[in-house]
């Protein structure tokens, strides 16, 4: 076969080309996030490229990849769906270009191959807004020159010559990265995103002349490796927080005033896609911005934020045994997460047409000044399947095991939407997913304490078990100052807040061990509310026992702190007592006003066995 001339490449062969070349860029996943150190040094390169052309193997497979325009186009849509990270990107743009080249034809020559490469080259370029030289950038621009040279003055019509001398200049202008870009010689590497590329080129290219499809890695083999310079001594060219990426449908986008004006709120700026479908990645301090802008040129979907400083203090503290991530249902205080390297997926808040990720997009204060402000009531939905598996692969790729404790499953999908996750990660035997039977302030003591032991070195499995026994111990108990957000929720009905209103009570609610969130009790009367509270808490809390306590509140502090001073009182076996503003979990349902007291049994990490250094 190798000996053959190759004129043409319709749809089918391209496919599974285009197969082998994903096949071999996730099988050197970890490599490229061991050579990631521009922009940032967040090593996360090689698992941005895997997921964001992981999508389109999916479009691939099917049928209609037989048609070479139709699968072009299907694939370069479900890559700038799925696109991740600057790389993933720039890709999804290249694909779009070389999508409008081909245009409906069935078949590709070299002729139109070199049309639709230089197009792809184009798209990928005008993509970002300040292009680099010594980037991947670089080395598309230089396989789309030599292929188009060789088609225009050689006039080569065979694939099998053309593909291993367009990738051996590519590989050249790969190697030459370190030259145009200091940070790469000061790091001894090539480019990530441009080695990302040049593995997926010589994956097509095996495929083509050898005939045989690189296989699916069995990733779950790799040992993870060092990045080639840390973090803290890398000279990362994005000063900003948050990797922010969305998607903007419309009729006729007009990318030049949104890359404009985007532009003025970050760095690392890539708009790739059409006037119909926009897909913006972005390094920026505040995701809310960007997103609002978005709203101004289409409908919004698929808005994510991740945070790049957890991602790099994390690795730093890679030599932990694993590591600890949560939903935002979980209200654990700010020092605590950054002090534990606690990781955290979104949930996702909508007030009318307005969408915000928890704790991202959206602070405490602003969501209870929006519920107050809001005529509809807001609705509130679980991360997708997707948002875990993207924080997952990532860290995975970083830790020896991943730890994910959710909220409880008897009143949300979201821990079956992080088991779901699982199996679409390359270590779904290193991904652990707990449902904590709690919420709020119970979730996140359940969560703290996985981060203590990770912390202290503590095995994964220790750490699993220690929670499995802390679970059915920790309860929560929430007292609704106003029924009428519970009823605008749907939760409650009309008539339970007029007999309350009409009692003067106020209705306790709290988890039990199986995670259900239900009726306690109630309070009567409206004088001495945190007095009152603390003493039905002491009632049912368990005695004797040694206590670490946790108070949310929703923008009702100075009760807080009352509380605070009569569950000691009536609690002097409380050992810890931290006070933290409630999220949307409660607050959602609860408004402004509501109290949360949740307890559980102090543990003593001390005996526990310690990780072998």
């Amino acid at each position: 076969m190798a000996d053959s001339v190759m004129k043409h490449l319709d749809g089918d062969t391209l496919a599974k080309a285009l197969t082998s070349g994903i096949h071999q860029v996730m099988g050197e996943q970890e490599l490229l996030n061991h050579i990631n150190v521009f922009p940032v040094a967040d090593s996360d390169t090689g698992t941005n490229l895997s997921l964001s052309l992981g999508v389109a193997l999916g479009i691939l497979g099917t049928a209609e990849s037989k048609h070479l325009g139709t699968m072009l186009a299907a694939t370069a849509d479900t890559l700038l769906d799925g696109a991740r990270g600057n790389s993933g990107a720039i890709v999804a743009q290249f694909f779009q270009g070389m999508s409008d080249s081909a245009g409906e034809i069935t078949r590709l020559t070299t002729y139109t191959f070199s049309k639709a490469v230089s197009l792809g080259s184009e798209y990928a370029h005008d993509a970002l807004s300040k292009p680099r030289e010594g980037t991947i950038l670089t080395v598309i621009a230089a396989f789309a020159d030599s292929v188009a040279h060789q088609v225009a003055d050689a006039k080569e019509e065979d694939f099998r010559v053309l593909l291993p001398a367009a990738l051996a200049d590519l590989e050249e202008a790969l190697a030459n990265t370190p030259n145009q870009l200091d940070v790469l010689k000061k790091a001894g590497v090539v480019d990530a995103g441009a080695k990302g590329f040049a593995e997926l080129v010589d994956g097509i290219c095996r495929y083509i002349c050898e005939g045989h499809m690189v296989p699916l890695p069995d990733t779950s083999l790799f040992d993870d490796l060092e990045p080639a310079i840390p973090f803290s001594e890398a000279d990362n060219e994005s000063r900003f927080r948050f990797c922010t990426e969305c998607l903007v449908n419309g009729e006729d986008i007009d990318r030049r005033k949104l890359r404009e004006a985007l532009a003025e709120l970050g760095d690392s700026l890539v708009l790739a896609g059409t006037k119909r479908k926009a897909k913006i990645h972005i390094h920026v301090d505040d995701p809310d911005a960007v997103f609002d802008l978005a709203r101004e040129f289409g409908e919004l979907s698929a808005e994510k934020a991740d945070d790049m400083h957890r991602q790099q203090h994390s690795m730093q503290a890679a030599a932990r045994g694993f590591a600890v991530i949560t939903d935002s249902a979980a209200d654990i205080p700010d020092d605590a997460m950054e002090r534990l390297d606690i990781h955290m997926v979104p949930c996702r808040i909508q007030f009318g047409g307005h969408g915000y990720l928890d704790k991202v997009s959206i602070t405490i204060d602003e969501f209870y000044a929006e519920l107050a402000a809001s005529s509809e009531p807001p609705t509130t939905s679980q991360p997708a399947p997707g948002d875990f598996r993207r924080q997952f692969q990532f860290l995975a790729s970083h830790f020896e095991n991943v730890l994910s404790l959710n909220l409880t499953s008897r009143v949300s999908g979201t821990y079956e939407g992080a088991r779901a996750a699982i199996e679409r990660t390359n270590a779904p035997g290193h991904i652990h997913v707990i449902d904590t039977k709690n919420a709020s302030m119970g979730q996140g003591q359940l969560v703290v304490l996985a981060a203590e032991c990770a912390n202290r070195g503590i095995d994964i499995n220790t750490t699993i078990e220690l929670l499995q026994q802390q679970i059915p111990k920790t309860r929560s108990f929430a007292l609704l100052d106003d029924l009428r957000y519970a009823v605008r929720g749907g939760r409650v009905p009309a008539w339970v807040k007029t007999v309350a209103d009409l009692l003067r009570i106020k209705p306790v609610i709290a988890t039990k061990p199986d995670g259900q969130i239900s009726l306690a009790g109630f309070l009567l009367g409206g004088r001495n509310r945190a007095a009152r509270f603390a003493k039905f808490v002491a009632r049912r809390a368990q005695g004797g026992q040694k206590m670490e306590i946790g108070i949310g509140h929703a923008v009702c502090e100075e009760d807080a702190r009352q509380l605070q001073q009569e569950l000691q009182a009536h609690m002097p076996a409380a050992e810890k007592i931290v006070v933290n503003g409630l999220g949307t979990a409660i607050g959602v349902h609860g408004g402004p006003g509501t109290l949360l007291v949740s307890v559980s049994p102090v543990v003593s990490l001390d005996s526990l066995t310690s990780r072998p250094d």
